[in-house]
């Protein structure tokens, strides 16, 4: 007599989605277009209508963009990075002063720099002081005459010719006047274009967000990593409101880290600006592959620090969860963290975890080996006849339980894709859910998956009639 589970794939009519693995190709790198001004001359606005998207944090309020914030763009053909910046101040002191460094940096790495002035105010001190700073830079500029939203007001941005940088270009960073001029004008500035055949190597930086609670070191761990300051650190909270996209070298390899604001409790707790952080935050951690989730061990776990992982999760995203300021810790407090761990985090504890400290860089080599563990396991495949052997023998030691005198059994299983790994099992009924948790965690203990969420799904067959 025939086993009653052994059921051919074509019987079923399986279709299994496979998803390719293949590396991308890298194109070649883009020239860096640096966006500049004192605060509140639109510079953010003029970058989103650069890039045709809202992207760029805006809001009627100066010093908004705290950190340079990097965006693919692309005009007539031709790539782009455009950088925005926090508002240059020169004689700024404290957050302020550490704003305009980001803008200075931004500068020193760009090969064209566009310097945002309000047509409607002219040229400020502050602005003639920025533009002393720019002529030592020796990068090409282009002057943008912004808030020309008419005819009538393009007499104002002739008066900028006084800065002696050259021509000022008129737009509308609101309404998009002038716009495809400036760009014309801005690829005239771009070095010429490197030829592709010089960059043939497959494959591009690994993409890890971090993420955590406004004020956790989320920008402190960044510097240390990258070795210099990359990200404004400063005690107050919230201060990085735009992802940050930044390449370091770490363990011979090139990582692609995402630096974004800190969530806090609850969407209507949040208002203007960091409403939308909250947004380009969901957003990188859609375009990264791993997520690095940053815990003050000093503190209890809190509902933020769940919430935030379970985003990580329900995403499809490998996570990592890294506990900083562990070297404060007493043995009482780790003692009773760990008790918290065991307690509050039973849908994440596959999650490689890591004791580092931002501050002082303890711990910190231990951070590499734990993202590559997690994305191995997200790009971990279980061959099929594997797969459906360990169901066999699963099923025959731990059936299902009877409910109503039915024992729905599991009659083939595929994994339909990796990044996560993501598992159908056709069965002849529905499997409850306590079922499915030890279903995972039998596949975790036999094959790994370790740093990665799994996805299960049932295709319940359908009753056929008896032949008679």
């Amino acid at each position: 007599m025939p086993a009653e589970n052994t059921v051919s794939e074509s019987e079923y009519d399986i279709e299994v989605a496979e998803f390719g693995d293949e590396a991308e190709r890298e194109l070649p790198p883009a020239p860096v277009v640096a966006v500049v001004g004192r605060p509140n001359v639109g510079k953010s606005t003029l970058v989103n209508r650069i890039i045709g998207r809202r992207e760029a944090v805006v809001e009627d309020v100066p010093g908004v963009t705290r950190d340079r914030v990097a965006y693919d763009a692309t005009w007539n053909g031709r790539r782009f990075t455009v950088v925005d910046t926090g508002g240059w101040l020169p004689d700024a002191q404290g957050l302020a002063a550490a704003i305009a460094e980001q803008a200075r940096l931004a500068v020193d790495l760009a090969d064209v720099v566009m310097f945002v002035v309000d047509a409607t105010v002219g040229a400020t001190d502050v602005d003639e002081a920025v533009v002393e700073i720019l002529r030592r830079s020796g990068k090409p500029v282009v002057l943008v005459a912004n808030k020309v939203d008419d005819v009538g007001a393009e007499s104002d941005a002739a008066l900028l010719w006084s800065l002696g940088i050259g021509e000022p270009h008129p737009v509308s960073a609101v309404h998009g006047r002038g716009s495809g001029d400036l760009l014309d004008a801005v690829l005239e500035a771009l070095p010429a274009e490197a030829p592709p055949e010089t960059f043939t190597d497959l494959g591009g930086p690994r993409r890890v967000a971090l993420l955590g609670r406004p004020n956790v070191g989320k920008s402190s761990l960044l510097n240390k990593l990258a070795g210099e300051t990359r990200a404004v650190v400063d005690a107050v909270a919230g201060t990085t409101r735009d992802p940050i996209d930044e390449e370091i070298q770490l363990g011979g390899k090139t990582w692609r880290f995402i630096d974004t604001a800190g969530i806090r409790r609850r969407h209507r707790e949040n208002q203007g600006a960091d409403f939308y952080a909250i947004l380009r935050t969901q957003s990188a951690l859609e375009r990264a592959e791993v997520a690095v989730v940053l815990v003050d061990a000093e503190e209890p776990l809190a509902e933020q620090d769940l919430r935030i992982i379970s985003m990580v999760v329900d995403a499809g995203r490998a996570l990592v969860i890294a506990y900083n300021k562990w070297d404060l810790l007493d043995e009482e407090r780790r003692h009773y963290l760990e008790r918290e761990i065991d307690r509050q985090l039973h849908n994440a504890r596959w999650a490689p975890r890591v004791n580092v400290s931002a501050k002082t860089g303890r711990h910190m080599e231990k951070l590499v080996p734990a993202i590559e563990t997690a994305l191995e396991g997200w790009n971990t495949r279980v061959p099929t006849a594997k797969l459906n052997q360990f169901f066999a023998d699963l099923v025959n030691a731990h059936p299902h339980p009877i409910r109503g005198g039915k024992q729905p059994k599991i009659l083939f299983a595929t994994q339909a894709g990796v990044r996560p790994p993501r598992f159908v099992l056709f069965t002849s009924g529905f499997l409850e859910e306590g079922y499915r948790r030890f279903i995972e965690r039998r596949l975790r203990e036999e094959f790994g998956f370790e740093g990665t969420p799994i996805d299960i799904t049932m295709k319940i067959r359908e009753k056929r009639g008896r032949r008679k």
